[in-house]
């Protein structure tokens, strides 16, 4: 197995697709609906990586990041927006906050998989 990331997006078809896709390359997939939901997740679960949407309700993917950076046990994972987004402001803020990549959606399951090799191996 080559370890755990957590999918967090309020789209179940999106959950799906990149579930499905991270678990075809042999990765273990922990779904989350929102922001909150991946928060109280994180507080049971042992993740190597987070994937993230950023506009979802209860918490958006910025408040995320910055959540999960103040956390010492989760400050250094890999964290990856999967957003409709694709202005720099909004990935100046990302990368802000402590985002550590940036895919834009619609996505390719490649261009997916070579994001999380390249950052998570």
């Amino acid at each position: 197995m080559a370890g755990k990331i957590m999918v967090v997006d309020d789209s179940a078809s999106i959950r799906q697709l990149v579930g499905f896709t991270l678990k075809n390359a042999g990765y273990d997939v922990v779904e989350a609906s929102d922001g909150r939901d991946a928060v109280s997740k994180l507080g049971g679960t042992r993740v190597g990586m987070l994937i993230t949407d950023l506009n979802m309700p209860n918490m958006d993917g910025i408040e995320l990041v910055r959540k999960v950076r103040s956390d010492a046990s989760h400050k250094f994972i890999p964290i990856i927006m999967l957003t409709t987004e694709s202005q720099d402001a909004k990935k100046q803020e990302g990368k802000a906050a402590g985002a550590t990549g940036w895919i834009v959606k619609p996505f390719k399951p490649d261009q997916l998989l070579a994001v999380v090799k390249k950052v998570f191996g």
